[in-house]
């Protein structure tokens, strides 16, 4: 076979994770629409909003939204291309040695990177339907039983995948604690997460009871499986970084309760939401607030333990700008990410709501700077991350390794 000409030739599951963060990303620009697009009779901005607001802005709103489509379009394209070539690359991977090989360590976890990608492939398939489709909300209640369908088939995967898993390792042993320095386990948790929150959707935009009140019942058992395989292996990841310290290359992996808490947390104002429109159960500004105001305080405790970790293990300068490559740095993208994702939530419906904050005022501003300044620094490092790792080496140029 001819020899590596590029980190990616190497094929680890993990490079499922650049579609995820790219994905993402895409997700990062709709919230653009999301918060700063008047769309008072919808819970989300759907073409005809933006179109509306974009005639009726001044030069700034069209800045906006003009640069909220073209991110949309460009890592909603990345998002899908990367997808393509890794569900390629893992087909060819499956007849290989190194594959029974990943299914007979720890590693095997990782292949729930798949249904976690292709949850955000159908996410980022409805936000290009919203903002690109015109008239989609006139049959959008014929779209959802198919999302949930579409959401159940990934979550099946899923629960295949960690059931294999579990199964395994349970039965036959080989469980590597000495290897289990991080919280790489905690990835069936992030994909259990992602499900449950693409089939909360019809809970908050749903008008028909049943709909959304199945909905309501399927992303809380995703919720609730998701929360307890995280809690295993959170308190799992400790007790083998406290004994055997922390895997360098893994580390990033410390910083996966972002994303997960954010996911819960946006699935829990859906099913707020829900319950509030169709069954009688009210929630004040100050509840949400409160309840946001807790998952950002767990987020920034997290963020400051894993960078911590991650100065600490020199991390940044051996994958990040020194000579060696790990797929694995891609998992900092999706923290970085749902940081951004939760503050927005945080500002506009936590701080606005509660009236604590006027909606695009100075201090709003000033606020969603922090945001926004987290979307562009992912975006630099996924383009980064992906010169490195997929951009073909010039003539003479060694491979680092990886």
């Amino acid at each position: 076979m001819p020899s590596a000409t590029r980190p990616a030739d190497r094929y680890s599951p993990l490079y499922l994770l650049a579609a995820l963060g790219a994905g993402g990303i895409a997700v990062t620009f709709f919230l653009w629409l999301m918060f700063w697009v008047p769309h008072p009779d919808r819970p989300v901005p759907v073409f005809e909003d933006i179109v509306a607001a974009f005639g009726a802005g001044d030069w700034r709103a069209q800045a906006m939204i003009g640069t909220a489509y073209l991110g949309i379009a460009f890592f909603a394209f990345q998002h899908y291309r990367l997808l393509i070539w890794n569900l390629m690359q893992l087909s060819r991977f499956k007849r290989t040695a190194d594959y029974a090989a990943l299914c007979a360590s720890n590693a095997e976890s990782q292949l729930m990177a798949l249904p976690l990608t292709l949850a955000m492939a159908i996410n980022v398939g409805f936000v290009l339907g919203m903002v690109a489709v015109p008239g989609l909300w006139g049959v959008v209640e014929w779209l959802f039983p198919g999302a949930v369908v579409a959401f159940l088939a990934v979550g099946v995967l899923a629960l295949r995948q960690l059931g294999a898993f579990l199964g395994r390792v349970k039965t036959t042993g080989g469980f590597d604690w000495t290897g289990n320095g991080s919280f790489a386990q905690m990835l069936p948790a992030f994909a259990l997460s992602m499900v449950g929150v693409g089939l909360s959707a019809p809970a908050a935009m749903s008008s028909v009871p049943l709909i959304s009140g199945a909905s309501i019942i399927l992303a809380t058992f995703f919720l609730v499986a998701s929360a307890v395989v995280g809690i295993v292996a959170l308190i799992l990841g400790v007790h083998s970084m406290m004994s055997h310290g922390v895997s360098a290359e893994a580390a990033p992996t410390i910083l996966i309760v972002i994303p997960i808490l954010t996911v819960l947390g946006i699935l829990m104002l859906r099913v707020g939401h829900g319950l509030h429109v169709h069954f009688g159960v009210h929630e004040a500004p100050g509840d949400m607030l409160l309840l946001l105001t807790k998952i950002v305080s767990a987020q920034v405790l997290f963020g400051i333990f894993g960078l911590a970790m991650l100065r600490r293990t020199g991390y940044g300068a051996r994958f990040l700008s020194g000579p060696e490559n790990s797929v694995g740095a891609y998992a900092l993208i999706c923290p970085g990410v749902a940081m951004g994702v939760m503050l927005q939530f945080w500002i506009n419906i936590g701080l606005v709501g509660a009236g604590l904050v006027a909606k695009f005022g100075v201090a709003f501003w000033v606020l969603s700077a922090l945001p926004v300044a987290t979307q562009v620094w992912m975006v630099w490092l996924l383009l980064r991350l992906n010169r490195r790792h997929f951009a073909r080496p010039r003539v003479g140029q060694p491979v680092a390794a990886q």
